[in-house]
């Protein structure tokens, strides 16, 4: 790990990053290196200074968390990523999984997990809320049950999964899109490859599955 590690931080919410920046400002290892108020100010700066780790508030104006960590991903930038969010919903812990994100901090606990956490991911080592922990395990078990006892779940990837879920839970694609921070049509993706590896054919089939398998999803 280095001597210094480099921290671009973003919120909307001011007190928020007055709160952070306190606590982080207060490790000498740790550096600051700048604040934005939304993600697009977020991205163009991790874009101009290369910081060793972006945290990232996953509800904030002109793009979200979820948005900046993708441009991030895909122009490769050499960041790691903390998410930071209000969220403790399994379906949107899941999804910043399945954008191999390795820092998932919940807000009620930032004060405190903070300094961690960015000391963490800096190491390419995870940090995950203790409050998520336990998810995390009952997660694992109920995957692998559901990988032995149904041919083609294995084939569904973390995110298909999530949907899937919430396909059970009676959520539209309108629904789902809102709640994973994705599009409609990216929904719909999902549904079609879903339906395909599982062979069910119509979507009344897709809900029937979801329906039958919602104990083992939940």
């Amino acid at each position: 790990m280095k001597t210094e590690i480099r921290i671009v931080m973003a919120d909307d919410h001011p007190i928020v990053r007055q709160g952070l920046r306190r606590v982080i400002e207060a490790d000498a290892s740790l550096n600051l290196v700048a604040e934005a108020a939304n993600g697009r100010a977020a991205l163009e700066q991790i874009r101009a200074l290369r910081p060793d780790v972006a945290v990232l508030d996953i509800d904030m104006p002109e793009m979200n968390g979820f948005a900046v960590a993708r441009a991030i991903r895909a122009e490769k930038l050499p960041v790691e990523i903390i998410f930071l969010t209000v969220h403790s919903e399994e379906e949107i812990f899941q999804a910043a999984l399945e954008m191999d994100v390795k820092g998932y901090i919940v807000k009620e606990s930032a004060i405190i997990d903070i300094v961690s956490g960015i000391k963490a991911v800096a190491a390419s080592r995870p940090f995950i809320s203790p409050q998520l922990s336990a998810y995390l395990l009952q997660h694992s078990k109920r995957v692998t049950t559901l990988v032995q006892q149904t041919p083609g779940i294995k084939d569904l990837t973390p995110t298909e999964r999530c949907i899937l879920k919430l396909i059970a839970d009676d959520k539209t694609s309108k629904e789902i899109a809102a709640g994973l921070f994705i599009s409609p049509r990216t929904v719909e993706t999902h549904r079609t490859n879903i339906a395909r590896k599982l062979d069910l054919h119509g979507s009344l089939a897709l809900i029937k599955f979801a329906v039958a398998h919602k104990s083992e999803l939940s």
